[in-house]
């Protein structure tokens, strides 16, 4: 390297003036001047910015620690709602009558047979007929749902709101049909998430329970229901006709439907087979209101009347293994011992330990009432 002149340097990468660089620090102070000085009471530093700019790294958005929580120095701003990517329609919860029960059994008699009138001759021997009568008695079931918090977490969590979270009918229609719920706290947090699972258990449980393989559950409408009135496609496509059919089973046997509970996918083929075979547009479908906010969007004008279509999340929408189920819901109860009960449990550690339960079972009085179309492709 060659000295041009003093503070100049010229080499191979071309040429260096140490000045500037002193100047970018110390602007015009000459060498050696004392800028900072405790004991005199000198500090220029305010008038050396460039000065702070080259002895003091610059605050990053990884300054503290490369974007852990805890360690960065930006905090996590959470946002306070929380969806639940879980979440299920549970119509049948609401639609099902519940009735009060006293006992563990639901008990109930039932006309089997009637010896019926008859014709006879002028004074003839009245002989009386008899009539027979038979009792049914099905097991209350015991649903739990158990949660915990621990002190730390009831300190620390703070607020949050369930966003579409309380289902408030059967998800037909436009609009959301779920409406948010606030958790002030982590222990209303885990109370409201524990209600909604039991809830979905149970509408599962309406649907799927199966008492002969599960001896916990109650049997729900697919096990009950079994083979009785059955129109079964066998992997075959489902034809109005067949709707047609399945309603008069159950109305030749003294039923009237008044609820059809079908998987999206034969929702889906229903609407398919009234476009096509009525020629009605989407919107000509919509039409009556249940209870409890559930809106009816497709509608079956069928030989008992209206028929309100409800899709669940809990039938199989496998070709081949598809169903849906009229329901005469006159006939179909849920028997509550009692209903969804809090109750805390034992305290053992630092936390708060509580259950949620319900004893009920489901009864269907007369399953010939009722009908379904089974195995649709």
């Amino acid at each position: 390297m060659t000295n041009q002149e003093p503070g100049i340097y010229t080499g191979a990468v071309g040429n260096v003036n140490a000045k500037s660089a002193y100047s970018h620090s110390f602007g015009g102070l000459s060498d050696k001047t004392p800028y900072v000085n405790g004991w005199t009471g000198v500090d220029v530093r305010p008038d050396l910015k460039t000065a702070f700019d080259m002895g003091f790294k610059a605050m990053t958005t990884t300054t503290g620690g490369a974007g852990t929580a805890g360690y960065a120095m930006i905090p996590i701003y959470l946002d306070p709602r929380i969806v639940d990517t879980t979440r299920k329609f549970t119509p049948l919860v609401e639609l099902i009558p519940r009735v009060t029960n006293q006992g563990t059994t639901a008990d109930y008699n039932k006309i089997t047979a009637k010896g019926g009138g008859y014709t006879a001759a002028e004074d003839a021997a009245l002989p009386e007929t008899t009539d027979t009568y038979d009792r049914a008695s099905t097991a209350i079931k015991y649903i739990y749902a158990v949660g915990r918090v621990t002190g730390q977490s009831q300190a620390a969590y703070p607020s949050y709101i369930l966003e579409g979270f309380q289902p408030t009918g059967s998800g037909l229609g436009a609009g959301s049909p779920f409406s948010s719920s606030g958790a002030p706290n982590a222990k209303q947090l885990e109370v409201i998430m524990k209600a909604r699972s039991l809830r979905e258990k149970e509408e599962d449980l309406i649907i799927n329970g199966d008492a002969s393989t599960t001896t916990t559950e109650f049997s729900g409408i697919v096990k009950l229901q079994s083979t009785t009135n059955v129109v079964d496609l066998s992997a075959a496509p489902m034809t109005y006709d067949d709707i047609e059919t399945a309603v008069r089973y159950a109305w030749d046997d003294g039923g009237r439907p008044k609820i059809a509970v079908c998987s999206s996918a034969v929702l889906q083929d229903i609407r398919k087979l009234m476009i096509d075979t009525f020629r009605y547009g989407p919107t000509d479908m919509a039409g009556g209101t249940l209870p409890f906010g559930v809106s009816a969007s497709l509608v079956l004008q069928t030989m008992v009347g209206p028929i309100p279509v409800i899709p669940s999340m809990n039938l199989s929408n496998t070709s081949g293994a598809k169903q849906i189920y009229f329901l005469d819901t006159d006939f179909i109860e849920m028997r509550v011992l009692q209903d969804m009960t809090y109750e805390d449990l034992a305290k053992t550690n630092d936390s708060q330990k509580f259950m949620l339960k319900i004893y009920e079972c489901l009864i269907m009085r007369n399953t010939a009432f009722n009908s379904f179309i089974d195995n649709i492709a």
